[in-house]
Parts: structure tokens; sequence; C-alpha cells
């Protein structure tokens, strides 16, 4: 081991600003944070190249000091907190003074700030930390913040960065919590001097949530509530059962008016929406805790995002009986609204980890029904075929699966599963193919997005006309849809579910059919004798019939000694 040394003041500031600034998207973070700490009521935010070649966030609000311009820039310069008690009482969203610092270390940075207090603001220009120039100027009260080239001093840093597409979208995902949770500030987002959106100021939350994310009011539940002997409150908004998505995109936690990251909280909550929708279903929440600063830890992860609860049971417990109570007794029926063609608000992707889960707790061999301490026997596919070829079948059970008795067995087929698997390997043979069957509409179906929908959309018409979605933009927030392949059943939530997964270019065909054909097939429907054994029929012709796309079962096979042995009955 070489002797130890010092580090040159370079390398730390280069380190330290790897800890805080990982993409644009960090910027862009602690740059709004910093415009809200100043109280603006506008903030403006301009993106080229996703950020790589510019971040400009622009704010109306309290400006800085001429003569603390240049000292913002020095490490751990801030203004919230003077003494190491401060921290027990954080009550701005910035407070370490790392977040400026960081970013002028790996970029060429310009900084306009005017004040109220003085006749003339500053201007001042660093490059890697130093500066390189300054000058006085007049305007309006507030701040202009130019990032060029980040990380152009750290070529491995600026090597990892992904595509425009994806550091883009994590922009967006990372400036709409702060919107939502701030309805009187207007927030303008731009991309390459195109405006992604513009959310004038509003009067609440719901109004808020209703246009930055394309939500239905009338489907948003929303109560406050108050508990003044615990010490904490809480606005909780649901979605009702209208609103579906597959993924956890549409679920927001704020505590103090600071977006964060809680797996208590989002787990708890999404065990609430589990007594209404099935496991792949996910909700929409928006819940908005207000705790004395004393009882909030924000210092314990770098960039905030994480934060620790004094007395965090009795705050899950309340908002457990709160979200129960919610939306059990105000949810409302399922509804379908008919101004063009049916669309539903289903959408979204499963996630990776999900995906993990799902495949783990359904595993894709099936095997006989056994008792738990009697192992299954190997999974024989052509004895199972063979009996699902001659299983007669005697009827269905709950809606969901199809009986089938064959000698010795009797089949149950998950008829969501078998049709999902039907509809993949036919959609993934026209895909590649090259000959898509296709239903055109007379009158266009017309699909509201979300902002990272849109983007989605937006970068691939191409691929999506590939594979039979011939669509066009309908108005800034929506999209209509003039044709669909014919075998999907519900090609809206075919197409949500395909702009969920991001920049389609990436994507090959057997995922593009993965997410068509999820969850847009039948379900929860009782089939006719005839429609069920054309389902079997159609199954045994897929090449791979035993489980659906996305890793569940198809089929189980229960054998008449499994039955005899619960009935206690001897040979």
């Amino acid at each position: 081991m070489g002797r130890v040394k010092i580090l040159p003041e370079e390398v730390v500031s280069k380190i330290a600003a790897g800890e805080v600034i990982e993409r644009p998207a960090s910027v862009v973070k602690e740059l709004v944070e910093n415009s809200l700490d100043a109280e603006a009521g506008k903030i403006n935010i301009a993106l080229k190249k996703a950020g790589k070649s510019l971040i400009c966030v622009k704010d109306d609000g309290t400006g800085i000091h001429p003569d603390d311009l240049e000292i913002i820039f020095s490490r751990h310069a801030t203004s919230k907190i003077f003494r190491p008690a401060d921290l027990n009482f954080i009550t701005s969203l910035g407070f370490r003074g790392e977040a400026l610092y960081s970013i002028a270390a790996v970029s060429d940075v310009l900084v306009r700030s005017c004040s109220k207090q003085f006749p003339a603001g500053k201007e001042i220009h660093l490059r890697a930390g130093v500066k390189v120039g300054e000058k006085t100027f007049g305007g309006p009260s507030g701040t202009e913040v130019e990032v060029r080239e980040l990380f152009y001093n750290v070529p491995v840093r600026r090597k990892f960065l992904k595509k425009d597409e994806v550091e883009f979208s994590q922009v967006v995902s990372t400036v709409l919590p702060y919107t939502l949770i701030h309805p009187d500030i207007s927030f303008v987002l731009t991309h390459n001097d195109h405006t992604v959106f513009h959310l004038p100021a509003r009067k609440d939350f719901r109004e808020r949530i209703e246009e930055a994310l394309n939500l239905k009011r009338k489907h948003l539940l929303t109560e406050d509530f108050d508990f003044p002997e615990d010490g904490f409150r809480f606005q909780l908004i649901l979605g009702d059962i209208n609103i579906r998505r597959v993924r956890k995109d549409l679920q927001f936690v704020f505590v103090n008016k600071r977006p964060v990251y809680n797996r208590s909280i989002s787990a708890l909550l999404n065990e609430v929406f589990s007594t209404i929708f099935p496991p792949e279903v996910k909700g929409f929440f928006f819940v908005s805790i207000f705790l004395p600063p004393e009882n909030v830890d924000v210092n314990i992860h770098p960039t905030k995002r994480e934060v620790k609860l004094a007395n965090e049971q009795i705050v899950l417990s309340r908002l457990q009986e709160a979200a129960e109570n919610l939306l059990l007794t105000q949810g409302k029926m399922r509804q379908v609204e008919v101004s063009f063609p049916p669309v539903r608000e289903t959408a979204g992707k499963i996630s990776e980890e999900e995906q993990k889960t799902d495949i783990f707790q359904s595993s894709p061999v099936n095997e006989e029904v056994k008792s738990i301490a009697e192992p299954a026997e190997p999974f024989d596919s052509k004895n199972l075929r063979e009996k699902l070829t001659r299983g007669r079948y005697v009827g269905s059970f709950a809606g969901k699966y199809l009986l089938f008795e064959a000698t010795g067995s009797l089949i149950v087929v998950d008829q969501h599963a078998a049709h999902e698997r039907i509809v993949y390997e036919q959609l993934l043979t026209q895909f590649e193919q090259g000959r898509v069957e296709v239903q055109n509409l007379l009158t266009p179906l017309v699909m509201e997005l979300s902002p990272q929908e849109m983007l989605s959309w937006s970068e691939g018409q191409q691929q999506l006309e590939e594979i039979g979605f011939a669509t066009t933009q309908f108005d800034r927030q929506a999209i209509a849809v003039h044709s669909y392949p014919v075998v999907l059943s519900f090609p809206d939530v075919s197409l949500r579910n395909i702009l969920a997964g991001g920049d389609l270019r990436k994507d090959d065909k057997q995922m593009l059919a993965c997410r068509a054909c999820r969850q847009a097939v039948m379900a929860g429907r009782t089939l006719s004798e005839e429609e069920a054994v054309s389902l079997k029929n159609d199954l045994l012709r897929c090449q791979d019939p035993y489980t659906c796309p996305h890793g569940r079962p198809t089929c189980v096979e229960i054998k008449e000694d499994f039955m005899d042995q619960q009935f206690l009955r001897r040979k």
C-alpha cells in the first residue's frame, strides 16, 4: 500500500460533485429546490440535449445579495444553517451548501441574480469552479442559472450518461413531484425549444394533479387528516378504481413538502389498494405529511431523497386507517366514458423487480398439485399436452378458470393467462413477418397521455407504425389512434403498456408484443362451452402453451390421487 497523502482540491471537488450530481436530473433538482427556497412564484426550466449541453433554471424569487453571488459556489456555503442544532430544525429544501459547489466543479456555469433590495444585480461566470468573469446588470428580482457542458472535465462520468431520451425522462420524473406539491407556483419545462408542459399556478393539489398527470378530478378521492395529539397531519389523495396502472409511476410521497421515498409508506398504501386491485395493477396515491421539523431527519442521504420519521409506526397506523376508509367508502365503480370510443386509464409497464417477484411466486413449471410435505413429480409437458387435448370441458370457476376432465386428472386453465399467450404469439408472428392485421377506426380513439408517455410516443411513432398502431398528435396532451392490431381487445391498454417502457427504439419485437398483450385480453367473463373449447384449442396450437408471456402458468393439473387424499379415500 502506498503512502497516505491529502488529495488536491481539484480531485476533492470532483469526488464531492459525484456524490450529489449524478446526471442532468440531479442538477435540475438542486436548482429547482433553490428556486423554491427563494419563494419563487414562477420557475422556468429549459434544457438542450437532455441537459447535457444546457440546463437553465430561471425564477422570480427573492434573488441573491450581490456580495454573496461568488461565495455561494464555495463548499458548504449556505444561508440555511449556522450551528449543529440547526440540523434538527430543517425547514428548507436545501441546507448543506454543497449543490452549487458541486455543479460548478463539473460544468460551465453562468448565474445572474437581482434582489429588490439593490438597484443593480450581478452576473458571475465560472468554469470548473474557477471564476472567469463578472458584471453588473439591472432587471426584476429573481435568479437565472445556466449550466453548460455538464461533466466536460469528468469524461468517465459523462461517458456513463444514458441516451438523451432516458436522461430527459429522468428530468421529467424529477420535476413532476415538485409541480404537484406546489400547485400555487407556475412551472414551464422546455426541451430543445419545445414546450413539454406549461402548468399555470392553481388553487389546490387536485387541480394541479388533474392538469400535470392528465387524471380526471372526479376519480380522485381527497381528504385532510389532523392528529394534533400525535403531532402530525397529512393530506391524502387516492385514485379510485378507474385509475389503474401496471407500474408504480403515479405514486407520490411528500414530507413537509419534500418529495421523498419511503418504503414503508409505499408498501402500506399498495397493500390497501390490493383490496380492490389484482396484484399486477397499481393505484395512484399522493400523500403529503406535515410534522414538526425536529421529528424529521432529512440528512441521512446525500441527495436528501430519503428521510427518517420519528414515531413512524404511529404515522403508518393512522395512514392505513385513513386510506382504507377513503378508498373503501368513497370509491366508485369502474366507469367508461364515451366522447370518442372508450378510453381506459389502465397503463404502465411492470417493473423488472415486480416481474421477477411474479415469476417466482407463479412458477412457469406446471407441477401436479401436492400436499406441502410431498414433493411434486417431474413436469411432463408431452403428457400434459395429451391430457389437455383429450380433456372434456366440465365448467368454469370464479369467471377465471376453465375446468377440463381428462383420465385421472382435472386440468385447470387460467383463461386470462391462456389468452395472453395466444395473443402474444399471434402478435409476435405478425410483427416479425411485417404483416400486422389492423383494425382501422372511422372515429379515432383519443388518449390523454402523461408527460412521460407523450415523450415516449413522440420518439417512437415509427416503431408504433411498424407494429400496427397508426397515431397522430391530437393536442398538446393527447394522441389520436387511427388503427391498431386486430387481435387486441383493448388497444388503449396495450398502447399505454408499450409507452410505459420508455424509448421504444431500444425494444425488440418480442418485448413490444409482451407489453402489448398485458391486460389487453379477456378477464372475468364467463365463457360458453364453445368459447372455452376454442380457447383450449388455440392454446394448444401455441409454441409454448404452458406459461403466459410474463411467466405465470396457463394451466395446472390436479390428479385424482390428490383429491382422494384430501377426502381420505383409500385405494
